[in-house]
């Protein structure tokens, strides 16, 4: 019996053929807008977890609605000291990062 040729293709496959290697300009472009984006749901999936509006979040950390929706969904970038600040004051919790070579 044959074997039958498989049509999927992985996320990784996708990018390479539509955005480029690692390390092209598109590709980069790409998973730096992942990064933001994914930063935009971990905010909002912690916020709903903590029970807060966007109303709530932005009175405790001194800043508008409108921002937090902006970075929730991935409409402006938060500098790290804001993030920080929204994390620890707003949510109660702590930012950690790591760099990965």
């Amino acid at each position: 019996m044959k074997a039958k040729k498989s049509n999927i293709t992985t996320l990784d496959q996708f990018k390479d053929k539509h955005y480029g290697k690692k390390g092209t300009v598109k590709r980069d472009k790409l998973e730096a807008g992942y990064e933001n984006f994914k930063i935009g749901v971990l905010l909002h999936e912690a916020r709903l977890e903590k029970g807060l509006t966007q109303e709530e979040l932005a009175e405790k950390v001194g800043t508008t609605k409108s921002y937090i929706s902006k970075i929730e969904n991935n409409i402006k970038e938060a500098r790290i000291s804001t993030l920080q600040k929204i994390i620890e004051l707003g949510l109660g919790g702590h930012l950690e990062l790591s760099i990965k070579l």
